[in-house]
């Protein structure tokens, strides 16, 4: 899945990724962690990995969307 990166704290490493319909999901160190990315800056198109549905989606990876 593709989403928008919106929010970023580099001290945490969590943040929030918005979908393509505007939806803003939160995700936490170990989805940024398991990218393998060491930084992220909102605007930035990324790839998502996530499960559950609704308010009990998680986001379980979070990597640069590439071509």
């Amino acid at each position: 899945m593709q989403a928008t990166a919106y929010t970023y704290d580099s001290e945490t490493r969590s943040g929030s990724v918005l979908l393509d319909d505007g939806t803003p999901v939160p995700f936490d160190a170990p989805a940024f962690d398991a990218g393998g990315l060491r930084l992220l800056r909102p605007g930035q198109r990324v790839r998502i990995e996530a499960e559950g549905e609704g308010e009990a989606r998680r986001i379980t990876l979070v990597t640069l969307q590439t071509f």
